[in-house]
């Protein structure tokens, strides 16, 4: 699929409509051959059909509510669609009873015309960095597929949906970056907002202290204008801020440590690129990093939180959760009541000291990821797992934990793995982000 605006000008000028779009995103999702039996749960394509000819007659009579639509979307499967069962990429509840209406989220794609083609698989629960899912599979990476590597969760199908047109954007949730994890390991644009911006009713929850949702799209204007439907917002894209004389931080501790050549290369070259373009780049310190693993050893948030929410699933049915997810959950009974409300207090100490590191700075940089797309051969064994688990989430779950905005771009270059760099910025600054985002993207582009 081509950005948002572009089909939607295609759309407005008569060069396609609704129903072609959406027959095209169903047969790449139908294609054998392909991954869309992996990166889907359900599909619906009856009622999508249905709904691209009903956006089809609308737009003949100038009904066009938003650019999204008579597009297609992908929503992830933790998502409640009314009269359905929400899984969450789990077996244990497939006799749970049906959502009684729509999520939020759900209700206000609907109302901006966008087509819903189908609920992506996910890592059971979201809980996990990695993507995999033993009970319905685990799409590939479209780099490299011979080998077979890992697209990034948890919101894996969200991303291969995008990848391979059978969405023009998907609707993941960040807990500790996975909407950004898989966006920057497919070559994809990702967008992260304050978590209270977007709302989270309606959404099966890992954390809710870190949860929040946003969308996984080919471009950061296509993010801007999904981002705006999901908050409520007039669905736009803002203008672009001038990239001369942006400040931007690019913190020297933590986040730079054991990165892979493809991924170092690529963010240095990155950097370059931004300061020829007139950008200001100051490498700090930001020692208040160093303290971020310390402050999360007992398993932070989501490990207590989780299992709060699945004690009771843990205890009648515990067997049939994935190995690698109920193992991590099963860490939340361990943290004392003391150790929680510790961290409780640890967390917003942490937020006051990093805010005023980074109040002068119009974002911070970062990879997004240490590492290139793992195979699925090196994460077949647990310590496998953890390891890169745990690499993948770092640089992150920052932005979570500091309860901020954050997005991703892809820097890498065409042909080469893809590398993400993402932007940091600040508490509900969403919408400026995008907009020095789109500066950075600009300029990157060349």
């Amino acid at each position: 699929m081509r950005p948002i605006l572009e089909l939607a000008r295609d759309l407005a000028q008569s060069r396609t409509t609704s129903r072609a779009l959406v027959e095209a995103a169903l047969a790449r999702i139908e294609d054998k051959s392909g991954e869309g039996g992996r990166a889907f749960i359900a599909v619906y394509r009856d009622r999508a059909l249905a709904e691209a000819n009903a956006s089809d007659r609308l737009r003949q009579h100038g009904l066009v509510p938003s650019p999204l639509a008579g597009l297609p979307v992908s929503i992830k499967d933790l998502l409640d669609v009314k009269g359905e069962t929400t899984r969450a990429g789990s077996v244990v509840l497939a006799d749970a009873p049906p959502a009684t209406a729509d999520a939020p989220v759900v209700a206000r794609l609907r109302a901006a015309g966008a087509i819903l083609v189908g609920r992506t698989n996910m890592t059971e629960f979201a809980y996990s960095g990695i993507g995999y899912n033993p009970h319905y599979g685990t799409p590939k990476n479209p780099w490299d597929r011979q080998t077979g590597r890992i697209p990034g969760g948890s919101s894996s199908g969200a991303a291969i949906s995008v990848t391979d047109g059978m969405a023009a954007a998907a609707i993941g949730s960040d807990t500790g970056g996975s909407i950004r994890i898989p966006a920057a390991l497919c070559g994809l644009a990702g967008f992260k907002p304050t978590a209270r911006r977007v709302p989270l009713e309606g959404a099966f929850p890992l954390s809710f202290s870190l949860d929040s949702l946003g969308p996984l799209a080919p471009t950061l204007s296509c993010c801007a204008v999904v981002d705006a439907v999901l908050a409520g917002e007039a669905p736009s894209v803002p203008d672009a801020l001038p990239i001369e004389g942006l400040r931007f931080a690019v913190p020297t501790r933590l986040v730079l440590d054991n990165l892979d050549d493809t991924v170092a290369s690529a963010f240095e070259r990155s950097l370059k690129t931004l300061e020829k373009a007139g950008a200001l780049l100051s490498r700090i310190a930001f020692a208040e990093l160093d303290e971020y693993p310390l402050i999360n050893a007992k398993g932070g948030f989501g490990a207590p939180e989780a299992f709060a929410h699945h004690r009771r699933l843990i205890e009648t049915k515990g067997d049939r959760f994935d190995p690698m997810v109920v193992s991590r959950i099963k860490r939340g009974a361990e943290m004392s009541a003391a150790d929680y409300v510790d961290l409780i207090k640890a967390r917003a100490d942490f937020i006051r000291r990093s805010a005023r590191v980074t109040e002068s700075f119009d974002a911070v940089l970062m990879p997004t990821c240490p590492i290139v797309a793992p195979s699925l051969a090196e994460i077949a064994t647990p310590q496998g797992f953890m390891a890169k688990n745990v690499l993948l989430l770092r640089n992150t779950s920052i932005g979570n934990f500091l309860d901020r905005s954050a997005l991703t771009l892809p820097i890498h270059e065409p042909g080469t793995a893809p590398v993400g760099l993402m932007l940091m910025g600040e508490t509900m600054g969403d919408r400026r982000l995008i907009q020095v985002g789109l500066a950075v993207e600009a300029a990157l582009k060349g």
